[in-house]
């Protein structure tokens, strides 16, 4: 087995570059006007089947590095971070859910153990060691047993208190908000308070230095993140009176983080920003106007869209239609390492 402690080493040169990058992440919030927007680009990168990487931590590790070798050969905006990705059902498996595991990807939930809301009061909060938390810390363990210097360890995919209490409770949950609110209630407090137990248990195991977190390629202010992808489900009016005040908690309770929403409804985002309590924001640039979601946005709060590089968004961009907002970090896909460089010249050049 390959000795990846001395996989990946940083030039002097290169070692500044990325202490400078992290100064600017922190920019985009403590001083927006003067934020520059970043550009993470993602070309195509052979190597193991996700059936291959879930139960070997080498190989999910050595993945890990690659993508990393990747950025550094690109010179993009991509921070220096790593994690353990088991999926976004690892919460739903702590509560007994069992995994099903599609082809050559991440494992989703393949059952619901909470058939009847009535059995609500009988949930038992998992240990934090259930499903596959002993094993994503084993991984973990192994990660930091080989780690390169300089390199970073990112939180584990925690999703939201919606997406978790729709995978334990299924497509029924939907009728809950309706017929049985008060249940309803209960059972999403009952899934932020094991959220909250457990973020503050995983960002210890990934030895998180409190205030600032890597996420998604960027450096964000907080300590995690929210996937309010399940949103897309209710409407804006429901968001506010069931889901709104626990995400607020579940970040108060962590000191902070940023949302992540890919589904379509633009409303929602007026929803996100009420209270002002998130620390960034990201989103899809096939479904949201990034200039739109811009002139949304407080000037303090971050935003990341997704695009690739032969959508109307870069088009765009690389036309000088630039938003107003400077701290914006766009993540790229490319059709290869050649056109992610060339890209990456001409937004660096097109954003001065």
């Amino acid at each position: 087995m390959e000795n990846l402690k001395n996989y990946i080493e940083l030039s002097k040169t290169q070692v500044y570059r990325y202490e400078n990058l992290y100064d600017d992440y922190k920019t985009m919030t403590l001083q927006p006007s003067k934020s520059k927007p970043k550009f993470i680009i993602n070309a195509p990168l052979n190597g193991y089947t996700w059936e291959e990487m879930l139960f070997d931590p080498y190989k999910m590790f050595r993945q890990e590095l690659d993508h990393i070798k990747q950025h550094l050969l690109l010179e993009d905006d991509k921070v220096l971070c790593t994690r353990v990705n088991f999926g976004t059902a690892q919460i739903a498996a702590a509560f007994g859910c069992d995994l099903f595991f599609p082809p050559n990807n991440l494992p989703c939930a393949k059952n619901h153990i909470l058939k009847d809301i009535n059995d609500v009061y009988k949930l038992e909060k998992p240990s934090m060691e259930a499903g596959w938390y002993k094993k994503l810390s084993e991984f973990v363990q192994f990660f930091f047993d080989n780690m390169p210097e300089h390199i970073h360890m990112q939180l584990p995919d925690i999703q939201s208190t919606l997406n978790n209490a729709h995978l334990i409770r299924g497509n029924d949950i939907i009728f809950d908000f309706f017929d049985e609110p008060e249940k309803l209630e209960y059972f999403l407090d009952f899934i932020t308070d094991y959220m909250i137990d457990l973020t503050n248990y995983l960002n210890k195991l990934i030895r998180h230095e409190e205030g600032w977190f890597f996420d998604w390629g960027a450096l964000w202010k907080g300590n995690g993140r929210i996937s309010n992808c399940t949103v897309h489900l209710i409407s804006p009016k429901l968001y506010e009176d069931f889901i709104l005040k626990r995400d607020k908690r579940f970040l108060e309770a962590i000191k902070g983080g940023r949302m992540h929403y890919c589904g379509a409804h633009t409303e929602v985002f007026t929803s996100f920003l009420k209270e002002n309590f998130i620390t960034g924001l990201d989103f899809d640039s096939n479904l949201h106007s990034l200039w739109d979601i811009c002139a949304m946005l407080p000037e303090n709060v971050p935003v990341l869209t997704d695009t690739n590089e032969h959508s109307e968004t870069i088009k765009k961009l690389l036309d000088g239609q630039w938003p107003e907002k400077k701290n914006i970090i766009l993540n790229i896909y490319t059709d290869s390492i050649e056109s992610g460089k060339a890209l990456l010249h001409k937004l660096r050049n097109s954003s001065q």
